[in-house]
């Protein structure tokens, strides 16, 4: 995640409500940040108050624990790569393929780029508890979805065969965001690629 410039030293005319979102932003940067330097488990509050430069309290006017900020944190990270890929989505009438192959090079390039984020979204997500691990589903699902609507799949076999799919991306991301070989993302695109026609309905392979 990249980071929240800090509040200016002194006066300043910022609003309540922009300082509100100052501080939480960098709390956030600091939780992903921690996070990545020691891991979820290992990571406490006090590790985002001195990253943040916040004041304990200030840290629970936003947040009533550590699980709550990692929380918003991931969520943040949901936000991110939603909008990366929409916005690599093509806005002209394009091939299924063609669609796949931008928006997943958005998100491998992103990963790569980003791997605070990265580290929140694929890796520590599963050490943060069930609340976390529950909401990783609803994520995934939401994933599964929005490739389904790329490929314009209409039957359960399908979108099955789309859940294989994002589940075996997410996999082989996964793997390398954890020993940290974020350089090996983008050489994923055409194997995974390659995987992808595989799960494409016959029709869909044909125009690609």
């Amino acid at each position: 995640m990249r980071e929240v410039t800090p509040l200016p030293r002194g006066r300043h005319r910022l609003t309540r409500e922009e300082v509100l979102q100052s501080q939480r932003g960098r709390m956030l940067h600091a939780m992903a940040h921690a996070v990545l330097e020691k891991g979820y488990v290992h990571t406490t509050v006090a590790d985002v108050l001195s990253r943040a430069r916040v004041s304990r309290e200030t840290f629970y006017e936003h947040f009533r624990d550590k699980e709550d900020c990692f929380l918003a944190a991931y969520e943040l990270s949901v936000e991110i790569l939603l909008d990366t890929m929409a916005a690599a989505a093509p806005t002209r009438a394009t091939t299924p393929h063609t669609r796949l192959r931008r928006v997943l090079s958005a998100y491998l390039d992103v990963m790569s780029q980003e791997e605070a984020m990265a580290r929140v979204f694929l890796v520590d997500v599963y050490a943060a508890g069930p609340v976390a691990l529950k909401r990783r589903r609803e994520v995934m699902n939401r994933f599964v979805e929005t490739i389904a609507g790329l490929l314009e799949v209409t039957t359960a076999d399908d979108r099955f065969a789309v859940e294989a799919l994002v589940a075996a991306i997410s996999s082989m991301v996964t793997v390398r965001v954890a020993v940290g070989a974020l350089d090996e993302l983008p050489g994923l695109l055409d194997p995974l690629m390659k995987i992808a026609q595989r799960f494409l309905p016959a029709q869909q392979r044909r125009s690609a």
